[in-house]
């Protein structure tokens, strides 16, 4: 199979989509390094494991919104018929932020229960999921305006990709702030945002053509 030439500092997506798959599943999978029980629980082993309910609850979280965010990002891609250089740097900029959430959902998993660390430790944790979240959006507006999207894609599908990936950035931003006060009401909240951007949408519905 010959190589697709790079017009105008353009390229297929092939490389793009396996690099930030890889990225994707790796992060998503060392969330669970950081569910455990102290040392020496052996007494009350059961009652240890119950204790770790804050862990549990950050894990789910997290694997929830990294699962939204990939879906969101495939989502993109489906829709991608070239990457040009800014586009490739932009998304290494967006996988900087998703390979970092394993560290603030630790701070949840530790401190999430205490009053004063708890702030921080939310406040850190929605900071980190609003930036994903601001990446995301930032990628895919380039990728508009840049004119790489699939050409047999309709603007309607457009648009409501557009339109879809947005209320998250609000909404990050008022648990962030509501986090502040109540800790907990964060939490809830970012777990209820993950979820409504794991409710399957059309946007997968079309079939993009195969590219040479």
């Amino acid at each position: 199979m010959s190589r697709r030439p790079h017009l105008d500092g353009r390229f297929g997506t092939s490389r793009f989509e396996a690099f930030s798959d890889g990225v994707y599943a790796i992060a998503i999978t060392i969330l669970v390094l950081e569910i455990g029980v102290p040392a020496g629980s052996e007494a009350d082993l059961l009652g240890a494991v119950i204790d770790e309910w804050h862990a549990y609850l950050a894990y789910l979280i997290s694997f929830a919104t990294i699962g939204a965010s990939w879906l969101a990002h495939s989502a993109m891609t489906h829709h991608l018929e070239a990457v040009d250089s800014t586009l490739v740097r932009l998304n290494l900029l967006l996988l900087l932020v998703v390979s970092f959430i394993p560290f603030p959902t630790r701070l949840l998993a530790e401190y999430g229960g205490a009053d004063d660390a708890g702030r921080v430790a939310t406040t850190v944790y929605g900071l980190t999921l609003l930036l994903s979240a601001a990446m995301t959006s930032v990628l895919w507006l380039y990728a508009r305006r840049a004119v790489l999207t699939d050409p047999s894609a309709s603007e309607d599908e457009l648009a409501y990709l557009t339109e879809r990936l947005t209320p998250g950035l609000a909404g990050y931003g008022a648990f962030i702030v509501g986090g502040l006060f109540v800790p907990m009401l964060a939490v809830v909240g970012y777990l209820a945002i993950a979820l409504f951007f794991l409710v399957p949408t059309h946007v997968f519905g079309r079939r993009r053509p195969q590219r040479g």
